[in-house]
């Protein structure tokens, strides 16, 4: 009698009678989690085939390029190899977090300022290097947007301070070429009663702006031409397209607005003479 009073309401569950018994949803899929590349030794071929194959077009096209392309590969597997190793213990305390940023943001500027002189007054490239990330982390975190551990500002910071440099060294160098092709045009706006700083930015300003090309064709296309590195790695640790797609967005906008500020201070110091070109 029990077997067939369960079978009844077992019936009557499925059928949606006036027990209220009801069945449990099926399970939504989840996103597949912890899905990586292979860090193998196919990954290594690859890394050293595409190496390989730049510098050979750079030899074969006379670019010019081709010693440096080795020899920036070569940097990267040392320095990445160093980072990995350290970001452990760095990623323990924000502290020790903070003076890594630091020391990306103090790398940047000398790379930058390399690119733009061999004068010491290069040294100066530190504020529009740093003048737009650190603001930017600092206000990230305090709003929440960013967890404050080492493992979420590193990245963060790596990311914009990376922007800010190549920003940087890409106005200079147009600003320095333009001013120097076109040093008779200075002049004459000298003669007309410019000043030196008026003068130069008359001409070093549509050339440096083209610096943000780049960011700016990146922001456009994303999603339809570019899936960039952010918006990949986070598909690759395991968050949903959503996440990523979020989180690139933001790094898109931020990149565009650090960019910007790294252009218009290297504007002004160069126009201004504080940095010798």
């Amino acid at each position: 009698m029990s077997c067939r009073r369960a079978s009844r309401a077992r019936s009557s569950a499925r059928r949606g009678g006036t027990c209220g018994a009801v069945t449990a949803p099926a399970a939504l899929p989840t996103h597949n989690s912890g899905v990586t590349l292979n860090a193998g030794p196919g990954l290594a071929v690859a890394a050293a085939l595409a190496v390989l194959l730049a510098a050979a077009v750079a030899l074969l096209a006379r670019l010019g390029t081709a010693r440096a392309a080795v020899l920036a590969a070569a940097r990267a597997v040392v320095q990445l190899g160093a980072v990995s190793l350290l970001i452990g213990v760095v990623v323990r305390s924000l502290g020790t977090s903070a003076l890594f940023v630091l020391l990306m943001v103090a790398v940047a500027a000398f790379t930058s300022a390399r690119r733009l002189t061999r004068h010491r007054s290069g040294w100066w490239v530190v504020l529009p290097i740093a003048a737009g990330p650190l603001p930017v982390v600092a206000l990230l975190v305090a709003g929440g947007v960013v967890p404050p551990t080492g493992i979420a500002v590193i990245p963060t910071a790596g990311i914009l301070v990376g922007g800010a440099m190549t920003a940087t060294s890409l106005a200079g160098r147009r600003m320095r070429d333009e001013l120097i092709a076109r040093r008779g045009e200075v002049e004459a706006a000298l003669s007309l009663g410019f000043l030196p700083r008026d003068a130069n930015v008359e001409i070093a300003r549509p050339s440096a702006a083209q610096a943000l090309v780049p960011a700016l064709d990146q922001t456009r296309t994303v999603g339809l031409v570019t899936l960039p590195g952010a918006y990949v790695g986070m598909l690759l640790g395991g968050a949903s397209p959503i996440q990523a797609g979020a989180v690139q967005l933001l790094v898109l906008v931020l990149l565009l607005a650090v960019e910007t500020v790294a252009v218009a201070l290297t504007v002004e110091l160069v126009c201004r003479g504080l940095v010798r070109t």
